[in-house]
């Protein structure tokens, strides 16, 4: 099967600023990044249609036969089922939203593909309990744990865990950890009892540390000596994390070592935490949090009690970080000082409570080589001029500082 995962624009806008750097499938959810799941589940190749300033990067891949999968939603064995057995030229709604459709044509953006799924197309229709989608950034941490469960069930099937052979790690719930090869674990508590404990390819939960499934720790990652790890957490490949954190995904190569609490957040790629930053994710009088809308351009209702920061990739805050309930940062901003910023933070940023000022793309591609050249990653000419497209097209927001 030749996968195309598309961006349903409506939702795209509504996940930034998640989505400012990748395609929706590129968001990582449970273990694995969406993508990943659908190439997994199916054996298929997968390819993306997306913005046209992002396919330089994430191009497709045609075939003379596609299968075009709306990237936003998360594989279930009923769902792939209906997939398969669809022909060319039938599409799969669920309401009005696209969720899959099979063509030999080669569709170059979202808009031709949902005119051809409604117009050309004979109509399925497919129940939405039957998927989870991930339509909003508060869906990430919500589906986390069910997502974890389901990618442990998919990586782990017919596999061995490497063994715990550290003499000073208590263990609740054996056979819901899994311990791929390289992976360490010294004097930890690890409490698989409330779901699953996966831990990557030469990832390390250093003494002391206190953790609760359902967890991913992704290849690379690490848990520092006494973090408190309070469950249904994810943190992608090559993060450090400590402190105490409950219902968060991290997607990767970010750093929240130190102590602190982060609180059912979403925080991007190659972000930075300091020293005893710490997150609101309840409002004092419990009522419902808002975010940062970047359709609206103003806070919108989430419907959520708890909601914590939302944080764009190549984001920093200095030491003693406080950030409110419901804080959207952008891309590439720079947060410090004392006191709460605003609950909206644009791309390209530097400052805090008392003012911000932009941050130059000159200077952040700058930062932005050095710490990815630390984990042996390239920032690339295709990713520069990703990031110089953001700086434009943001632009608007910063003026209103």
């Amino acid at each position: 099967m030749n996968i195309l995962l598309f961006d349903d624009q409506k939702i795209r806008t509504q996940l930034l600023p998640f989505t400012f750097l990748r395609p929706i499938a590129e968001i990582r959810t449970g273990i694995l990044k969406i993508s990943e799941k659908w190439k997994m589940s199916t054996n298929g190749s997968v390819s993306y249609l997306t913005e046209p300033y992002l396919s330089g990067k994430f191009s497709p891949d045609f075939a003379s036969q596609n299968t075009y999968i709306n990237g936003s939603i998360c594989p279930t064995f009923a769902l792939i089922e209906q997939i398969k057995n669809i022909q060319n030229n039938e599409a799969i709604f669920s309401g009005d939203l696209l969720v899959a459709t099979k063509s030999d044509i080669n569709f170059s953006n979202f808009n031709e593909l949902q005119l051809y799924a409604k117009d050309q197309c004979k109509q399925l229709s497919i129940s939405r309990e039957t998927f989870t989608l991930i339509d909003w950034p508060w869906n990430i941490f919500k589906a986390n744990r069910e997502e974890i469960k389901n990618d442990f069930s998919l990586i782990t099937k017919g596999r061995k865990s490497q063994p715990i052979t550290d003499k000073h790690t208590i263990v609740y719930g054996e056979d819901q950890i899994f311990l791929e090869e390289g992976a360490q674990v010294k004097a930890a508590i690890l409490n698989a009892e409330d779901g699953p404990i996966y831990i990557g390819k030469n990832a390390k939960i250093q003494e002391g540390a206190i953790v609760k499934g359902a967890l991913a720790l992704c290849e690379g990652a690490q848990v520092n000596m006494g973090a408190k790890i309070r469950g249904d957490n994810t943190f992608g490949p090559y993060s450090k994390v400590g402190g105490e954190i409950n219902n968060s995904v991290i997607f990767g190569y970010s750093n929240k070592g130190h102590d602190g609490y982060l609180g059912n957040s979403v925080v991007g790629e190659w972000c930075n935490f300091g020293a005893d930053t710490n997150n609101s994710n309840l409002k004092n009088n419990y009522s419902e949090v808002k975010l940062w809308n970047y359709e609206e351009e103003k806070l919108v209702g989430t419907g959520q009690q708890f909601c914590g920061l939302m944080m764009g990739d190549h984001s920093k805050c200095g030491i003693n970080t406080m950030f409110n309930t419901g804080t959207v940062v952008g891309i590439g901003a720079i947060i410090f000082g004392s006191g709460f910023p605003n609950k909206f933070i644009p791309s390209f940023t530097w400052g805090g409570v008392n003012s911000f000022d932009t941050y130059q793309l000159s200077k952040m591609l700058e930062l932005a080589t050095h710490v990815m050249e630390r984990k042996g990653i390239d920032c690339t000419e295709q990713d520069r001029k990703i990031l110089q497209n953001i700086f434009e097209t943001t632009a608007k927001f910063r003026s209103q500082f």
